[in-house]
């Protein structure tokens, strides 16, 4: 390993554990069977890549509907700003006439 480079730990040790739940929870809905010891070595390629290929998907869902969840919050709460800022009657709007 280079120098700089540090081996693969956990920034945040509970999103690991979520992480690790979910790869659990993905190859069960897939119908794979993973040795109670935690070993993934008996696994093939395709049965593993299909469970990390699947997280992916699952995490990118997330994500988008997070994205989509702050949008609608952060336009609902421009609407009601809008709404609290607007106090002008209807009838003291100045149209002008029509020609």
């Amino acid at each position: 390993m280079g120098t700089g480079q540090k081996s693969n730990t956990p920034i945040n040790v509970n999103a690991m554990k979520a992480l690790d739940q979910l790869k659990y929870e993905t190859a069960n809905e897939l119908g794979i069977q993973v040795p109670p010891n935690d070993y993934w070595g008996d696994l093939s390629s395709r049965q593993c890549g299909a469970v990390g290929g699947n997280m992916v998907r699952k995490m990118i869902a997330a994500a988008e509907q997070s994205l989509i969840e702050q949008t609608v919050a952060g336009v609902r709460q421009g609407f009601a700003q809008g709404l609290s800022t607007t106090t002008t009657s209807p009838s003291a709007v100045n149209i002008p006439p029509a020609n």
